[in-house]
């Protein structure tokens, strides 16, 4: 890299020296934090899970990786089992509300995994994009935690197919994002519907006034807390590059070919540019699909799915329509456009050099937008340099193609589905070798799985022609 960097961007906040089993939690509880590696708690974990466990209200600032969801999710968890009845009875005890659906689904993942200490408990997902029919009869089967976004749990009131009279709990997750998106009516009318002696646990990666209004309506007494996300301890080497803005698309290409890295997310400001910068790209043979609020739900699903599974190289994404990805092991971020609000920025770089792994941050800027540098440079909290995009070394032979390619079947959790049927049909009848299969994904009603592109074609025609755990279902490739 010969352009310049920075390091240390962001503060650095560590997991604390606190141990969950220093919490008054249950040993089966503890048991299972233990087995999925929660041993010692991040700062957001640290300062909202005594009082919340205490049954306090809460609001809270914490972004996107501070661990927030174990924060509202073991007290929520506590909540729900802390009478014997609570658990057999089918009525909804907890609702969390999210501004997407990728963030709802994550969310409820997650809340499944920190579940498996308690027998029984189920978690239902509720949000729009897809059929409601679904959602109605899950429902009509009883539910304790309902995981959703405002407009379609509103649909499910207004349906009178959704209950929150017996909800103890109520989880606002990035309420700055909901309200931004429009959805302060749909919350009001949503809390309204829920007893007046809830706890109500607010997350919320900013303070804007309206957050405040939120607060003091439907919250008693909160305590205010403030966390910052963890980040790796190691660098995010954040670079700033000058060019003409007639040359940004050349420019975005001539940074990929220096830094080589096998996956990226580009960030654009508006959803018109995504498209435009994903065509581009892929006529240049850099592998990559948009991610913007006119995709179809169902198409949004696929992009994040193609993604996530290394079948897709690049996303070019909106800041709304990104919000709540969560990707392993991510190279690089490419801001296309800088922001103008700092939050933004450092959400965006905040997204790479996780979970031990390096990571880089490269902004691309015309000499018009040194402004939004300056407004950028606090948050940096270091003197910030420049570099032309004509001293960039780039290898020109360079360009970004997936090995591996996405299969869609159109089964899932409610068809008894599970990973495992999924390999042992590809290993077994298919004679797919084990080391050729990547990621599977089981959704309620689809699954994905990955595989190298060189044998994808093969295990399309077997799946398609054969069974998978006795049954027959459609395949197709993303």
């Amino acid at each position: 890299m010969v352009f310049y960097t920075t390091t240390s961007v962001l503060p650095e906040i560590p997991v604390t020296d606190r141990a969950f089993s220093e919490l008054d939690l249950p040993t089966a509880l503890l048991n299972n934090l233990e087995h999925l590696n929660y041993r010692v708690m991040t700062p957001i974990q640290e300062q909202a899970l005594p009082p919340a466990l205490n049954g306090q209200d809460l609001i809270a600032q914490a972004k996107t990786g501070s661990g927030k969801t174990a924060a509202f999710g073991i007290p929520l968890l506590i909540a729900l089992g802390s009478q014997i009845t609570s658990v057999r009875q089918s009525r909804v005890q907890a609702l969390v509300l999210c501004p997407t659906r990728e963030l709802a689904t994550q969310v409820a993942a997650e809340l499944r995994r920190l579940a498996r200490f308690q027998d029984n408990i189920k978690i239902v997902t509720l949000c729009g994009g897809q059929s409601i029919g679904p959602q109605i009869a899950s429902l009509e089967h009883g539910a304790h935690i309902v995981v959703g976004t405002p407009g379609r749990i509103k649909d499910h009131l207004r349906k009178q197919t959704l209950d929150l009279s017996a909800v103890k709990t109520v989880v606002l997750d990035e309420a700055d994002r909901m309200l931004d998106m429009g959805f302060a009516e749909d919350m009001d009318v949503i809390l309204e519907k829920t007893p007046d002696s809830r706890q109500t646990l607010l997350f919320s990666a900013t303070f804007p006034d309206n957050i405040q209004v939120l607060s003091e309506r439907f919250q008693r007494n909160p305590q205010q807390i403030q966390a910052g996300p963890v980040h790796s301890p190691n660098a995010i080497r954040q670079s700033f590059v000058v060019l003409d803005d007639r040359t940004r698309p050349d420019s975005l290409i001539r940074v990929l070919q220096t830094i080589q890295v096998p996956a990226a997310v580009i960030f654009c400001n508006m959803k018109d540019t995504t498209q435009d910068v994903a065509d581009y790209l892929n006529d240049r043979r850099f592998n990559a699909l948009a991610l913007h609020g006119d995709l179809e739900q169902r198409e949004r699903d696929q992009v994040l799915t193609r993604f996530k599974h290394q079948s897709c190289c690049i996303l070019v994404a909106t800041d709304v329509a990104a919000r709540g990805l969560d990707v392993e092991d991510l190279p690089a971020v490419i801001n296309y456009e800088l922001p103008r609000d700092p939050d933004v920025y450092v959400h965006r770089i905040g997204r790479t050099a996780r979970a031990g792994k390096d990571g880089i941050a490269i902004s691309l800027l015309d000499e018009k937008e040194r402004f939004k540098l300056e407004r950028i440079a606090p948050s940096a909290d270091q003197d910030l340099d420049l570099q032309n995009i004509g001293s960039l070394k780039a290898d020109l032979t360079y360009d970004m193609l997936p090995d591996k390619t996405t299969l869609a079947i159109a089964g899932g959790r409610k068809d008894k589905l599970r990973p495992g049927d999924i390999l042992g049909a590809l290993t077994g009848d298919a004679g797919i070798p084990g080391k050729a299969v990547g990621k599977i994904d089981i959704t309620d009603f689809s699954a994905f799985v990955t595989l190298d592109k060189g044998v994808a074609d093969k295990a399309l025609g077997r799946l398609i022609n054969g069974k998978i755990k006795g049954r027959r279902f459609k395949v197709r490739k993303l």
